[in-house]
């Protein structure tokens, strides 16, 4: 295949990490030995943008223009010099290349103020811990959303900072909107960006383009893209793909997008893109392809007669990050939520633990999509290969698991192969809060580099959590929080209200069981989200099962993902949620624990339901359950030494053992019977992380009885078997 392509990640996702589609797609084309290389114009634009150089223009259009402005952005205007002289050192301060500049800023003189800072006095509380270059990051992020809002005036409408026209893609039935926002003179931005894209193709001289379009916020940058392309390069072949192909365009029939694109390929793209480059070398069919819409002769025809299978997750290869400019993203803090913070804090490598979700069940979620039902794990040995050479790649250890739900044992074997290869890892990922994330396993999972998890505790009531099939109760999410949070791991709770039949009762008792979750302290992040219908999930094929009904929005040509609907059995659920949101925010602060719930809202609501010390009494319902007979049992510290003493008991001397071990905080001994102490220094290389293989628990129980030292349960109850676990004995 005579081919050479250019991925693109088109304007705008994340101001502090790529976008990891085109280096999914890169990894596995160099495995085939194809030409490809990949940009992310999003940040280039971005750069370009806010300049010295991006902001004179801008300035001097505007003053050209002479155009009305309100009150805020005429101020943005008279302090113009200002932000031109300043906007090239905050730049370099957000990428962590001038970090001095934080006592500049910090002391309120350094940077033009506009409307964002006035939210400040009302912040000032919650940022009362932080450092002076999180807050410094913080008034610099403030800074560039003033000029945001300028922008989105008076140059560009469409204009966001992690989204671009998402109004415009965003449930699209029809494409009319779209198509005449299209037809629209440039603005500063897309002339930017059609001119990094000119200087892209002369660069690479590609005969393929694939365009990304994870969401709706990407859909109008990547058409511009293509737009450009057929009018100055008509023999570049241009293919579209992403999150939002796979969600919203599964029932296309508009030929117009046609006129942007000559593909668009639907959910995994690499056997998609392999028929595809095929059929354009001369060498397959086009009825031959795999999931590929085409228009044929004004209409629009899918294709996918293909007879091979997915590429397996295990020949996918490892995400190449070359050719993104990886040192010139911003690190930026937009808002106090811990866990969004990481989102655009930053820089993550992102890489995929499983294809799919292993529990597959969720009512609300997309379970008939392959990127949910595709379950597909990859061993923890290659993913460990693929961290040490994206390490290698980016000389950057921080790591996001996109994962839908990273399975436990999966976690759990990598953790392990983590640690025995001595890897220096941060990361994070999203969990089900199901039972097998134990005490233990957290602490492993910290133990290897884990610093958050995020999960869906959705809405806090069993009723609704057993109708939406989550698996889950609210005792249980609580445990496993609270696992999580004593072994250091920050937890972030997705929230949902307004889901089907939910009663006014149930969204109060959800915001009391959130309530206690945050007093309690098991969790320290968390997010409310309005439930929304999609096509593809459980409600959203059949909501009268689910007790709603479907009442728009109308049937069109183009997407077709968010469906309108009514809920006649349920509460008036748009009410909650300023109550909810505000309720929230001040939890996350430590603050507003005592107010009666009344308080957050403006209109009457019953009493909550809930024991006050619901949460505090599931958390300390420990199991007794015995541990699985499969589970590895681990010493993850240092060996110890041994010495026999003896040790006069009455008239008796007896010979005691002496086990001394090290640990990176101290030393501490342990004393036991000799036969006992032996077999310990025997028994514990077999549970180190470096052996050979894993050491169930009931090899150790066989071990431990073959001895003939008792009866293990008995041992399990004794003070050296207390101590061990203190200091680290760990079954997973």
């Amino acid at each position: 295949m005579d081919q050479t392509l250019l991925l693109i990640t088109p304007p705008f996702t994340q101001l502090n990490t790529p976008y990891p589609a085109t280096a999914y797609l890169k990894g596995f084309l160099q495995t085939k030995n194809i030409p490809a290389y990949q940009t992310d114009l999003g940040i280039e634009v971005i750069l370009a943008l806010f300049s010295a150089k991006g902001l004179a223009s801008m300035f001097a259009a505007l003053d050209a223009a002479d155009a009305e402005l309100s009150d805020n952005s005429y101020r943005i205007c008279q302090l113009q010099d200002d932000y031109v002289s300043t906007i090239d050192p905050v730049i370099r301060f957000l990428q962590n290349k001038n970090p001095t500049l934080a006592h500049s800023i910090c002391d309120r003189t350094y940077l033009p103020e506009a409307s964002r800072f006035a939210q400040l006095e009302e912040l000032d509380w919650a940022f009362g811990t932080m450092g002076l270059h999180d807050k410094a990051r913080h008034l610099a992020t403030l800074y560039l959303e003033d000029l945001s809002d300028l922008i989105q005036e008076a140059v560009d409408p469409h204009f966001g900072f992690s989204r671009y026209a998402e109004r415009l893609g965003r449930s699209a039935t029809h494409f009319d909107e779209l198509h005449e926002a299209l037809q629209a003179p440039h603005t500063q931005i897309s002339s930017i960006l059609v001119e990094i894209l000119e200087q892209k193709i002369q660069q690479w001289q590609p005969t393929v383009v694939c365009l990304t379009v994870p969401f709706p916020g990407n859909l109008y940058g990547a058409l511009t893209c293509g737009k450009y392309l057929k009018q100055h390069h008509p023999d570049v072949k241009i293919v579209m793909g992403g999150g939002y192909a796979n969600t919203e365009l599964r029932s296309l029939t508009e030929p117009r997008i046609f006129d942007y694109v000559d593909f668009i390929c639907l959910d995994d793209g690499e056997a998609p893109l392999l028929s595809l480059l095929e059929h354009l070398s001369g060498q397959r069919e086009l009825s031959q392809l795999k999931r590929v819409f085409a228009r044929i002769n004004g209409v629009v025809t899918y294709h996918n007669g293909a007879h091979e299978k997915d590429v397996p997750q295990r020949e996918t290869g490892t995400p190449n990050y070359r050719d993104l400019p990886l040192h010139d993203y911003l690190s930026v803090i937009e808002v106090v939520n811990p866990m969004h913070r990481l989102w655009s804090d930053g820089r993550w490598n992102k890489l995929t633990l499983a294809h799919g979700c292993y529990w597959g069940k969720c009512s609300f979620c997309d379970i008939t999509l392959d990127y949910i039902k595709r379950y597909e794990p990859v061993t923890a040995a290659l993913l460990a290969d693929r961290i040490e050479e994206i390490i290698e790649q980016t000389g950057q250890n921080g790591f996001h698991f996109v994962d839908e739900a990273a399975p436990p044992a999966l976690m759990r074997d990598l953790a392990l192969e983590i640690i025995r290869r001595k890897l220096t890892v941060t990361w994070w990922t999203n969990i089900r809060f199901e039972s097998s994330f134990t005490p233990d396993l957290c602490t492993l999972l910290k133990a290897s580099g884990c610093i958050a998890v995020s999960g869906g505790l959705e809405v806090a009531s069993d009723r609704l959590l057993d109708r939406m099939k989550k698996g889950v109760t609210v005792a249980q999410v609580a445990r496993v929080a609270d696992a999580f949070t004593q072994s250091g791991i920050m937890v972030h709770a997705y929230l949902m209200y307004g889901f089907p039949t939910q009663t006014t009762q149930e969204t109060v008792d959800s915001l009391e069981m959130v309530r206690q979750l945050f007093m309690n302290g098991v969790v320290q992040s968390g997010f409310w989200h309005r439930f929304a219908m999609t096509a593809h999930s459980p409600v959203g094929v059949d909501p009268a099962a689910f007790d709603v009904m479907r009442i728009g929005p109308d049937v069109g040509k183009f997407a077709d993902n968010d469906l309108e609907h009514t809920d006649p059995t349920g509460a008036d659920h748009d009410l909650f949620s300023e109550g909810l949101r505000k309720s929230l925010f001040n939890y996350m602060h430590d603050v507003g624990f005592d107010l009666p719930l009344q308080k957050w809202f403006t209109f009457t609501i019953p009493a909550t339901s809930i024991p006050p010390r619901y949460i505090e009494k599931a958390i300390s319902q420990a199991s007794d359950k015995e541990p699985r007979s499969n589970a590895f049992v681990i010493w993850p510290g240092k060996l110890p030494s041994m010495e026999v003493f003896e040790l006069q008991k009455g008239r008796k001397i007896v010979e005691m053992a002496e086990l001394e071990f090290y640990s990176k905080q101290g030393q501490w001994l342990l004393e036991t019977p000799v036969a006992l102490g032996q077999w310990l220094m025997d028994v514990l290389p077999k549970l180190t992380i470096s052996a050979n293989e894993p050491y169930s628990f009931a090899q150790l129980k066989a071990d431990y009885q073959a001895h003939h030292y008792g009866n293990f349960d008995t041992f399990m109850q004794s003070p050296v078997w207390a101590k061990l676990r203190e200091h680290g004995l760990l079954i997973v």
